[in-house]
């Protein structure tokens, strides 16, 4: 560790996803740089268990009481000092810890908004994996991580590479900068080639299997329709005030290149890498410093070539309706996240075909008001109730299975 730094006290949200082991393991490498206080996870115990086993953080949390006693238990037997809280109500406090230095937020869904953003309320160094905490609260999101001093980095690939792609004293203005747009690249997931005819048969295996990342199953889903993209161009718009006109998603099947930032005197400045999530998740460890991730270097005589295609709406519709949601504002960014999430679980517990899922964000849009700017948290999970609650009730309509 470089003299004169601090040892670094962190909380995980969401340890057990596949960024929260990524971290774990840029961790792993640099164990008088960082000290783990506190590991969050939902319902895999028995790997919660193991990383608490290797990491003896102080604290641990689980989704529920009767997991939380278990996993207390095993603890205690293994000689393991950590102790062990349970539900939403934990998740904040563990954000908020005064010892604790940066946060990862890494909980998939709504569910991460309120711990990360008891962190940005906290001051915290948030390391933001939660893409769902600006695309449903964006102002109110931002908003707290200025009013409180928070620092925010962002850990998706995405932008990340936008972020080491802009001047380093970038504070929001593209036009005092000279930037003219980003570019998000996407994979554009395992059905970038599929004939059209055949969406109606795709399974959840199918739409799981993504060609360049390992994820969860829910961000699976949304790479296979590109509502992830989607919901990154809205995360875009708010991390870097950039307007959607200027912000264009380009199909790139090697994601070599994470993002591209383009300059009103035509230079575009990218950030190439292997595709590997430690190396967003080191950069913002240590930023504004560099540390070892563990990732293979590129090699690009191996990568020879690059590709880059514009995105088929027909083929992706849900892109097109992150778009419209982006430009209408208010609570329909809300409305879309909210309607997508039962949507793709719909999905996943083979409710509704792969195709229904857009189906069902387009009619939920369409059937709500998109009213004004959600002011508050509470606010906020009011729009995400409802649409939750018409998604729900769309569902349950045979034309939807």
């Amino acid at each position: 560790m470089p003299s004169g730094l601090a040892v670094q006290q962190l909380t995980i949200l969401g340890s057990t996803g596949s960024i929260g082991v990524n971290t774990l393991d840029v961790l792993r490498r640099h164990p008088k740089r960082y000290r783990v206080v506190a590991l969050c996870a939902h319902r895999q115990v028995d790997l919660l268990f193991e990383q608490c086993l290797e990491f003896r953080p102080r604290h641990a949390v689980v989704g529920d009481p009767l997991l939380a006693a278990d996993l207390a238990a095993r603890l205690l037997a293994a000689g393991c000092p950590t102790e062990v809280g349970h539900g939403p109500g934990a998740l904040v406090r563990m954000a908020a810890l005064p010892e604790v230095d940066a946060v990862m937020a890494a909980i998939v869904g709504a569910a991460g908004l309120p711990p990360t953003l008891a962190a940005a309320v906290a001051g915290k160094k948030i390391l933001l994996a939660n893409k769902e905490a600006l695309v449903m609260a964006g102002p109110v999101f931002m908003r707290a991580v200025r009013e409180n001093g928070a620092t925010l980095l962002p850990i998706d690939s995405e932008h990340n590479a936008i972020f080491q792609s802009l001047p380093s004293t970038y504070s929001g203005d593209p036009a005092g900068s000279g930037v003219l747009g980003l570019f998000l690249t996407a994979s554009g997931g395992p059905f970038r080639e599929l004939a059209l005819g055949d969406f109606e048969a795709v399974s959840p295996e199918q739409a799981c299997a993504h060609p360049n990342w390992i994820m969860g199953r829910k961000i699976s889903v949304d790479c296979a329709t590109m509502m992830n993209k989607g919901l990154e161009v809205i995360e875009a718009h708010w991390l870097f005030n950039v307007p959607a006109d200027s912000i264009q998603v380009v199909i790139h099947p090697q994601s070599v290149i994470h993002s591209l930032v383009q300059y009103v005197d035509g230079s575009v400045i990218a950030e190439l890498g292997n595709p590997d999530m430690r190396t967003p998740i080191a950069h913002a460890l240590a930023y504004p410093q560099r540390i070892a991730a563990g990732v293979e270097a590129l090699d690009l005589y191996k990568v020879a070539s690059l590709h880059f295609e514009r995105p088929d709406l027909d083929r992706f519709p849900c892109l097109g309706l992150a778009y419209r949601a982006l430009r209408e504002g208010g609570g329909a960014p809300t409305t879309l996240n909210a309607a997508n999430e039962v949507a793709v679980q719909a999905f996943l517990d083979r409710r509704i075909r792969f195709t229904a899922i857009a189906r069902v964000i387009g009619e939920v849009m369409d059937r709500l008001p998109t009213g004004g700017m959600p002011a508050s948290l509470a606010e906020v999970l009011a729009v995400d109730r409802t649409a939750r609650a018409a998604a729900e009730h769309l569902i349950m309509d045979p034309a939807f299975r």
